[in-house]
């Protein structure tokens, strides 16, 4: 099962942003004229779909360990902490990617509205530079000298 198909917790935002449902979107994704926030959005969703997998299988693994009918015998210490280190990583990541993907989709302009393209134009720069003064004429030290008292 590929990553477009696993179930994600932000299927439903998605679906009310885009105004389609997530199947219909990876379509329209791989279309040339697809928006890059679109491309991105499914990126992301890609990713916390697999980083959700990860949280659930972790959790999965430390319910079956400590099932009430488990042989107490066959408890690890070890084992759980090495589950406690992975699933603090799986759930960091998820909360990443869900911030990413809820940033993006804040970010966005409206539905049925396209972000205003920026046209850049080139500004001629003046400046006015004060009239040109004539410098006094330099004097000959002799002359300079003549004048003293």
């Amino acid at each position: 099962m590929s990553a477009s198909d696993k179930p994600c917790t932000q299927d439903g935002r998605l679906r009310e942003v885009f105004g389609a449902p997530v199947a219909d979107l990876h379509e329209t994704a791989a279309s040339p004229d697809a928006s890059a926030a679109l491309t991105r959005a499914l990126e992301l969703r890609s990713f916390l779909a697999l980083a959700e997998e990860q949280v659930a299988r972790i959790r999965d693994r430390v319910h079956e360990a400590m099932a009430p009918e488990r042989d107490m015998d066959e408890l690890s210490a070890n084992e759980l902490r090495m589950d406690t280190q992975w699933l603090e990583a799986a759930l960091h990541a998820r909360d990443g990617y869900r911030a990413a993907l809820g940033d993006l989709l804040r970010t966005m302009p409206a539905p049925g509205r396209h972000a205003r393209p920026v046209r850049m134009t080139q500004q001629t720069i003046t400046t006015t530079l004060p009239p040109a003064t004539a410098a006094p004429a330099p004097q000959r030290a002799g002359a300079a000298q003549a004048r003293r008292p």
